[in-house]
């Protein structure tokens, strides 16, 4: 025999159990969860949304004339911009060479680290 549920029943009877004990345990359990979410999401998710918007805006604003790197370190100057396309010139040389936009990293040049 169980007298586990028969103890519960009789303090609920004396009044020394508190009704709202089991929200407060899945309150108290749940609250560390909630704390991780709001950390995630300004330690990582809402920089890097920023990140993303401000690489969007800079390609979106580019011209014939800056100074690009790519995402594969090569550095050039704008000579062309077709829709999606743009041609860079780099080198003494003056060799042009077409990227897609989404392939432009930064405005201007890099840090080589």
């Amino acid at each position: 025999m169980n007298l586990f549920p028969l103890f519960l029943d009789g303090a609920a009877a004396a009044g020394d159990v508190d009704p709202n004990a089991g929200w407060l345990s899945l309150v108290s359990t749940l609250l560390p969860f909630a704390a991780i979410i709001v950390v995630f999401y300004f330690l990582l998710i809402r920089p890097e949304s920023k990140r993303k918007k401000a690489t969007a805006k800079m390609r979106s604003e580019l011209i014939i004339g800056d100074e690009v790197t790519t995402v594969g370190g090569m550095i050039g100057k704008i000579v062309n911009i077709k829709d999606d396309e743009i041609t860079i010139e780099s080198g003494a040389d003056k060799v042009r060479v077409k990227f897609v936009r989404w392939a432009i990293s930064g405005k201007g040049q890099q840090a080589t680290e």
